[in-house]
């Protein structure tokens, strides 16, 4: 089921919860990390490059939201031992975790699968699926110590329908709804614990400019234009949905 959500946020909607972002130094994960804190989330900002981190912090904190967290981790090359840390941190600062967006993505590249090159289809795939599972797996004690937890993954329109030449990407984000939806399954009988993916569509994104590079980016609807159906997906309003496909806008024309 893939459905878009109109949904209009009220301003504690997030108060006293935790959310992890991944990616959160640029992009849609830089915009839902300001956006959850300014609803009232404490943030925990993840991605490969600290400064960019700091600067997102520093945004944070100058707009009043609650003090985040900042935790520097490249899933490219993350170890299990880090992950690990990662949750014995959570752990110690703050008991549980209310909320999980793993945002973090690397496009690879667009060309036909017979020129595919493997180290980068490998890269893809560990910074697309390997690591955010291997993740997920060490923080669920957290997100059930939460009474109402939401995991988000991001996925991809070429991750529910194949296009030529989209390569490892589009088999990552297959591999994300897939991985959703076997979690989702397993957690519903006996956790609060909600799992869906969201395909934020047509963004104004470093990476989207990679992929479309002669598309006009004034287009194209902002980060920060999309993140009421991230906003619904880590609020209460979404409890009892778990296993579903989303959308962060509609379908363009």
């Amino acid at each position: 089921m893939e459905c878009h959500i109109d949904f209009h946020p009220p301003a504690n909607l997030l108060e006293g919860r935790v959310i992890l972002v991944t990616g959160a130094g640029a992009g849609i994960g830089r915009a839902a990390a300001r956006s959850f804190a300014e609803h009232g989330a404490t943030v925990v900002l993840v991605g490969r490059t600290l400064a960019k981190l700091e600067a997102v912090y520093d945004e944070i904190e100058t707009a009043g939201g609650p003090q985040p967290a900042i935790f520097p981790l490249n899933f490219e090359g993350a170890t299990l031992k880090e992950y690990r840390d990662l949750a014995d941190t959570l752990e110690r600062e703050f008991g549980r975790l209310d909320g999980l967006l793993h945002n973090a993505g690397l496009l690879g590249e667009l060309t036909p699968f017979a020129h595919y090159d493997l180290e980068l289809w490998e890269r893809v795939m560990q910074v697309n699926v390997t690591g955010p599972a291997w993740m997920t797996q060490t923080l669920l004690p957290l997100l059930e110590a939460s009474r109402d937890a939401s995991v988000v993954l991001t996925s991809s329109s070429v991750g529910r329908k194949g296009r030529a030449r989209w390569g490892a990407y589009s088999v990552s984000k297959f591999a994300t709804e897939g991985f959703m939806q076997v979690l989702a399954e397993e957690l519903e009988p006996t956790t609060s614990v909600r799992v869906n993916t969201l395909n934020p569509g047509a963004t104004r994104t470093a990476m989207r400019q990679r992929a479309y590079p002669d598309e006009d980016p004034a287009t194209l609807r902002t980060p920060l234009d999309i993140m009421p159906t991230y906003l619904w997906l880590m609020g209460p309003a979404s409890r009892g949905r778990t296993g579903q496909a989303f959308d962060a806008q509609p379908p363009r024309a």
